[in-house]
């Protein structure tokens, strides 16, 4: 991306995969090669994101099975952070767990309590390769460890339990995409 523009300009809108999607159950691969097919990706998933109307994006939820997201998310002081990360690391999450409504543009229209600590730690590269570190505090935390999980094969679901799980499970199965 160049300086200045806005993120997802002259990007594409994908589909999404959806929950029951293998790709979203698999481990991303590692980003090996920083160049314009890999800011052409970074552009479609802000554009597919701000479509969905989401705050983070993984690239499995585009079918790309790559260590990559974006994100444009408050954190609980309506600070607004904006990004990318290629190859991301999830380093720390620490401080309180709170259990906080989550949702996920792979399983859309639904939410549930989710426990997630309320500081994280992600290190990973730009779109041209240059390091970056990226501390998030309250939601933006967060998305921050949603992302991350959907890099190796897990969903927000897969952290809910007891009588929340069945109740997510049941709307799944009733959701017009959950068959």
């Amino acid at each position: 991306m160049r300086q200045g523009s806005i993120p997802g300009a002259r990007g594409r809108v994908r589909p999404l995969t959806l929950l029951g999607d293998p790709v979203l159950r698999q481990p991303c691969a590692e980003v090996t090669e920083f160049g314009p097919e890999l800011a052409r990706l970074v552009e479609d998933l802000f554009a597919t994101m701000y479509a969905a109307e989401g705050v983070g994006l993984a690239a499995n939820q585009v079918g790309e099975s790559l260590r990559v997201f974006v994100y444009d998310c408050p954190d609980d002081e309506d600070v607004r952070h904006l990004g990318h990360l290629v190859n991301p690391r999830l380093v720390d999450a620490d401080g309180v767990v709170i259990r906080g409504p989550e949702g996920c543009l792979s399983l859309p229209g639904l939410e549930a309590g989710t426990e997630r600590y309320d500081h994280a730690l992600v290190e990973g590269f730009t779109v041209t390769g240059e390091p970056v570190t990226v501390h998030g505090t309250g939601f933006f935390a967060r998305c921050l460890q949603h992302e991350c999980d959907h890099l190796e094969g897990r969903l927000y679901a897969d952290r809910v339990q007891g009588w929340r799980r069945r109740r997510l499970m049941r709307q799944v199965t009733r959701a017009s995409w959950g068959g």
